[in-house]
């Protein structure tokens, strides 16, 4: 049996662009002494997802790199693959991506978001092609919020691609007036944490979703095994680290393989 420990970093808004860094390296450092081998974090996590509420400074090409040289060093130093949400300036456009690092500090490259939530046109721009990546004996594939809650084949993309999980960064806040869970897709909540457990067993693979942890969040950092049963979550807005051993045998992708798609 394969085991690969994973780590989903639930972590507070940062304050400042500089602190999205400190935060991240200091979670990855974490991440090493928990024994896992990748850490993901939440969407456009470095510098901060610009929306719901949420304004960090303009755009900059060169803190980015210096950003992500950062959790580079940061990872070969803690010997832990990172899949890092972040953004990032592409033919002048914005686009919000995760840029992978492996465990040696190697930059492997990025899966920068395809399908785009309405409220983020003018903020983020809509990019194009899909990839898995490998570190190890794992194999995974990153679908960015919207496009994992709404549109399976995302997932199913990466799954029949060899994927044995898939890992989802998002960032979802809480609305005035609505409800606040304390269990995970709790009947009352909305229909978010209950696609984690659908993507997860309509394709066989594990699926690993990271939130931000904030008050009265809808959604939480969570991880659904392959016949689509919780593996394990996060106490709602708790900053911590979720982590769970994943067993690769289990995530065949056989119903991914069985879909009659092009996808």
């Amino acid at each position: 049996m394969t085991t690969v420990r994973v780590a989903l970093a639930s972590l507070p808004f940062p304050e400042t662009p500089a602190d999205s860094v400190a935060r991240a390296s200091a979670a990855i450092a974490r991440a090493g002494t928990e024994g896992a081998q990748i850490i993901c974090f939440p969407e456009c996590y470095v510098p901060g997802y610009r929306g719901l509420g949420h304004s960090p400074p303009p755009p900059d090409g060169a803190f980015l790199e210096r950003a992500w040289a950062a959790c580079a060093e940061a990872a070969a130093a803690a010997n832990v693959a990172v899949v890092l949400g972040s953004e990032r300036i592409v033919d002048g456009v914005l686009a919000a991506t995760a840029v992978v690092i492996d465990a040696s500090g190697q930059q492997l490259g990025f899966q920068d978001k395809v399908q785009i939530d309405p409220d983020e046109e003018g903020t983020y721009s809509p990019r194009e092609g899909r990839r898995v990546f490998t570190v190890g004996a794992l194999t995974f594939g990153i679908v960015i919020c919207h496009e994992g809650w709404r549109y399976p084949e995302t997932v199913r993309w990466a799954a029949r691609r060899g994927a044995q999980v898939v890992f989802h960064p998002h960032f979802s806040a809480a609305e005035p007036g609505s409800y606040r869970p304390t269990t995970f897709a709790d009947p009352a909540n909305s229909f978010h944490e209950k696609a984690v457990l659908c993507r997860a067993a309509e394709n066989t693979c594990y699926f690993a979703s990271v939130n931000y942890a904030t008050a009265g969040s809808p959604t939480t950092s969570a991880i659904a095994r392959p016949d689509g049963t919780l593996l394990a979550y996060q106490p709602y807005g708790e900053a911590g680290l979720l982590v769970a051993d994943l067993d690769l045998a289990a995530a065949t992708g056989l119903l991914a393989s069985r879909a009659r798609s092009s996808t």
